[in-house]
């Protein structure tokens, strides 16, 4: 099972491959303002759960575990940020908050947020 940190190391891998040729142990820590310590201890847990992969030059790739929660946390995060956002919370806070809340909703509640979006989306139209 994947803790909510663990979701945090593998979103932020997904975000920084999306800007970056190659991902390092070194630019997550970066992005996230933590120690290389932390991040090689953390990486080593999610490498044991089969999520990610470190070849011999310190490149992290996925495997197909580890890219499906990362788009699983990412997409909860951008479309709870979009809804806070509409709600009229200001961007940082809506992606703060967005950020604490997609760990802990439950693939419910999510399924029928998006779902009401989508009728949102629709009657605007």
């Amino acid at each position: 099972m994947i803790y909510e940190s663990g979701e945090m190391y593998l979103e932020t891998i997904l975000v920084l491959a999306r800007t970056k040729p190659e991902v390092h142990a070194v630019d997550i820590a970066s992005e996230m303002g933590i120690s290389k310590a932390s991040v090689s201890r953390a990486l080593g847990r999610l490498r044991d759960e089969s999520c990610i992969i470190i070849d011999q030059a310190g490149r992290i790739a996925f495997t197909e575990k580890g890219r499906s929660i990362a788009e699983k946390i990412y997409e909860r995060h951008t479309v709870l940020t979009e809804l806070l956002t509409n709600l009229g919370v200001s961007p940082e806070v809506a992606a703060e908050d967005a950020c604490r809340i997609e760990h802990d909703i439950s693939d419910e509640t999510f399924r029928c947020i998006k779902e009401h979006r989508a009728k949102m989306s629709k009657k605007k139209k």
